[in-house]
């Protein structure tokens, strides 16, 4: 792997994320850590997580990973905030109370001083976006976040909050997190754009559409057992439709004929984006992350990228989560 700048930032990072959403969700602590040996063996040095991933598990791994190895400064480690921590109605949000409460609660599970990027999940309708950019710029002149961030957000989301940070010279995001693959690039319509023209970091998630691009889903087939679409009534609203098949079918094909596996050809194409900085890339086992980061070396031209199976540019299979808030 290569280490890029992230954003404007002074931030470097290397050019593929780890995702650690499958921590305490089908990969145990014993397999998590064989995932992160292997990605920093392959030249990672980047991690991403959020308070939420199965209940606050996915940190305390990292955290003891991260403690075990002692690797604090190699890793730029990344967490979120906003979803729900409790059944009170104060632990979840963007509120400032419950911001100060969750990094608090993250910093404990990951055992560090500082969260090298702290980002918000999503959008928060119930919680004043200057209260929320205060808070976070607070974090920051503190010393327990480092480098703010975003996911999920669509561009008018994503201007308002920059627009607060300009005004009162607060913190301001470098990087924003979201959803992008060959089957979902909705993100081209104005997000990317804006973004490239500010100079964020992008680092997007799903990649391989939740394993979808594999080609593991068969058509007229029972989902799988133990799998994204077969776990997450989210996913299967996002990819599972007879269009998504028509393209993966072909994507399958296409893997082929340049010599790679369907995998692989999923991160090259997100990659082939100069936009891109970092795709985030997840993994139950680590056949699964030998296979996607199999052939680091294999990249697409923009004719050939523009020749691989995918959705039209600017559209998407199923619901797209940004757009439709029922996912």
């Amino acid at each position: 792997m290569e280490t890029v700048r992230l954003g404007k930032s002074g931030l470097k990072v290397s050019n593929i994320c780890l995702g650690t959403m499958t921590f305490g969700a089908g990969a145990d602590e014993t397999m998590a850590f064989k995932l992160m040996d292997r990605f920093v063996e392959l030249g990672g040095t980047f991690l991403d997580t959020a308070n939420v991933y199965s209940g606050g598990v996915s940190e305390e791994t990292v955290g003891r990973w991260i403690k075990t190895r002692g690797v604090r400064e190699e890793i730029v480690l990344a967490t979120k905030v906003y979803g729900g921590t409790g059944p009170g109605p104060n632990e979840r949000g963007l509120s400032r109370i419950h911001i100060q409460h969750a990094v608090e609660a993250s910093l404990k599970r990951l055992q560090i001083d500082a969260i090298d990027l702290y980002q918000i999940h999503r959008w928060d309708v119930e919680s004043e976006p200057e209260e929320t950019m205060e808070a976070l710029n607070d974090l920051v002149r503190q010393g327990k976040v480092r480098y703010i961030g975003c996911s999920n957000l669509k561009a008018w989301q994503l201007s308002t909050y920059l627009n607060i940070a300009k005004e009162n010279s607060y913190s301001r995001f470098i990087s924003i997190q979201p959803l992008f693959s060959a089957l979902n690039r909705s993100i081209e319509n104005e997000l990317l754009p804006f973004c490239n023209r500010l100079g964020m970091g992008v680092i997007p998630y799903n990649p391989l559409a939740g394993g979808v691009l594999t080609g593991k889903y068969r058509r007229d087939a029972p989902l799988p057992e133990s799998t994204r679409l077969s776990d997450n009534a989210g996913y299967r609203r996002r990819y599972y439709t007879e269009h998504m098949f028509d393209i993966v079918e072909s994507f399958v094909e296409a893997a082929a004929a340049h010599g790679v596996t369907p995998a692989q050809l999923a991160l090259a194409w997100v990659r082939a984006d100069p936009r891109i900085t970092s795709p985030i890339i997840g993994a139950r086992n680590l056949t699964q992350l030998n296979d996607t980061l199999g052939k680091l070396d294999f990249t697409l031209t923009p004719k050939e990228r523009a020749a691989i199976p995918a959705v039209l540019p600017g559209r998407w299979v199923g619901k797209d989560p940004v757009y439709d808030r029922t996912n």
